[in-house]
């Protein structure tokens, strides 16, 4: 693992699911749910879809303050100063070049691909981290270009463990995290089986919950 890499998740911490913060500078949240913290307030939220997993208004107002901005896809709610996007768009929020890609399923109908909820990759430390959202593998993966990967592992709702493998191996990210697992559906032995398949291939770190 490079020093630039090693350096970044000084300041990235998992805090269950799907729920990331960036606790540099700028503080950084990723789709906040069951939040045990209030503290550091956001200065940029990222929520992929409506889903109350994903975009949980309770936990949103735990760390938003008055110039917080939210990034959000159009059918979710306005909290306030919420900035909306769709696949594909490219948006630069505090000195942070944000672009959205697809999030769906492709053999089950939680995330319809018609709904144009996200992914999200965002330049942060001289570093491109992907955050998959809800999705299952799919093909617009391959042109994803990242130097971290989040990826789901649970399957039920998004990509099992073994199809997030192969995932992997399509973005070929310097490093793989797996989450959504270990609150709504999944265990940690997913996250394992994800990294052992992924031996001698790809870094993979599993991540202690904050």
């Amino acid at each position: 693992m490079d020093d630039k890499i090693k350096n970044f998740l000084k300041n990235f911490k998992w805090l269950g699911h799907d729920t990331f913060l960036y606790d540099g500078k700028v503080k950084i949240y990723f789709d906040p749910y069951q939040l045990m913290i209030t503290e550091p307030k956001a200065d940029i939220i990222l929520t992929t879809h409506p889903h109350f997993d994903h975009f949980s208004k309770d936990d949103i107002m735990k760390i938003k303050k008055d110039k917080t901005n939210i990034v959000a896809t159009p059918d979710s709610e306005n909290l306030g100063n919420t900035i909306y996007m769709k696949p594909y768009e490219t948006k630069e929020i505090l000195g942070f070049k944000i672009q959205s890609v697809p999030a769906y399923n492709t053999n089950k109908e939680f995330h319809p691909k018609k709904n144009n909820w996200l992914g999200y990759i965002i330049e942060i430390e001289g570093l491109k981290i992907y955050h998959a959202g809800d999705t299952d593998n799919i093909p617009e993966m391959k042109d994803y270009k990242c130097d971290i990967a989040l990826l789901p592992v649970s399957g039920t709702y998004v990509m099992t463990s073994d199809e997030a493998v192969d995932a992997a191996i399509k973005i070929n990210p310097k490093l793989a995290i797996p989450m959504h697992f270990g609150a709504i559906v999944g265990s940690k032995k997913d996250a394992e089986n994800f990294k052992k398949k992924l031996e001698g291939k790809i870094e993979v770190i599993i991540l202690e919950k904050v």
